[in-house]
């Protein structure tokens, strides 16, 4: 149970702040290059790099820059000379440059950035007071004109169950692309669905059912329709983080298509297995990696065509 080799992921690109790259784009000259992005995720992927400031015209250095006033709609102004004011540039730069993204995978966001921050972006009151939070106008504009495009912040890809997440979904969104490169059908559809249920199910089995209910549902008529709310209600439910309790489910699940061929010591070392992963004793590659021993000596067809097993490249090893 490998992972696809059309899904290599050098043929895929995200896009970056620059600064994550060791770009000195920052406000004084200086950089935030992030060692496991370059070091590791640059090993595997293509990076086109943005910094919104620059682009609009803001040298380096420059006077540094904070969100003010409406969090929904906030002017951004010069931290120290308020008449400093780019909100019509970098929000027209921002709408622009969203709007013409094509074929990225997904992107990193410079957490806490007035232009690139995705949440909690502080947003500063006019006549002083706690500051209430936001999002960078950049960010905003991204994922208001891509919803469905994975979208994370070097900050919270420290946490190991965020960039399982982040990499879990940039690599469905790559399957998808694929399959409408191929050409929507009902039946690929399907295929689709069928391959991720398992995927699904770690995120909520609600959203395994409501979304076979759109499969369901979709006729060669309305396929393109129906596949643009179906992919967008899959990428959604991707973002629910997965749970160890889910994810306990969708082994036990899993473990019953051997139920035929192992013994009852076999049997015990699994559940076993299961436990200390819900204890927060081992990683969830411990108990793959142990079911996809037994499915090395026991093959499933349908198992094999599961998603879950092998989401993304297992040299990224990050479950």
């Amino acid at each position: 149970m490998e992972a696809n080799p059309s899904e290599h992921p050098r043929s895929l690109t995200l896009g970056i702040s620059s600064c994550l790259l060791g770009e000195e784009v920052r406000f004084d000259g200086n950089h935030k290059r992030d060692a496991w992005i370059v070091g590791t995720l640059g090993r595997w992927f293509e990076f086109q790099p943005f910094c919104p400031e620059m682009a609009i015209g803001l040298g380096v250095p420059r006077p540094p820059i904070r969100l003010q006033g409406d969090p929904e709609a906030p002017q951004v102004v010069g931290v120290r000379d308020e008449a400093l004011n780019v909100t019509d540039e970098l929000e027209a730069y921002s709408r622009e440059t969203a709007a013409g993204l094509e074929g990225l995978a997904g992107y990193i966001l410079k957490s806490k950035s007035p232009s690139c921050g995705m949440e909690r972006v502080k947003v500063y009151r006019p006549g002083g007071g706690q500051p209430r939070m936001g999002q960078g106008v950049f960010a905003r504009a991204l994922m208001e004109a891509h919803p469905a495009l994975p979208v994370e912040e070097e900050g919270r890809l420290g946490d190991p169950d965020l960039r399982d997440n982040f990499l879990e979904r940039v690599f469905a969104h790559h399957r998808w692309q694929q399959l409408r490169a191929e050409g929507l059908t009902p039946a690929r559809l399907q295929a689709f669905h069928r391959r991720h249920k398992l995927t699904l199910m770690a995120h909520g089995q609600e959203h395994y059912r409501r979304l076979g209910q759109r499969v369901a549902a979709a006729s060669a008529g309305d396929i393109e329709t129906a596949g643009a709310e179906y992919f967008r209600d899959f990428m959604g439910a991707l973002r629910h983080q997965a749970t160890r309790r889910r994810h306990v489910n969708v082994l036990q699940h899993i473990m019953g298509y051997l139920k035929r061929d192992l013994g009852p010591g076999d049997k015990a070392e699994l559940l076993e297995v299961f436990e200390q992963f819900r204890q927060e004793l081992v990683p969830l590659s411990v108990p793959l990696t142990l079911l996809k021993h037994h499915f090395r000596h026991h093959p499933s067809e349908y198992m094999a065509d599961q998603v879950y097993l092998d989401p993304y490249p297992a040299e990224l090893m990050l479950r």
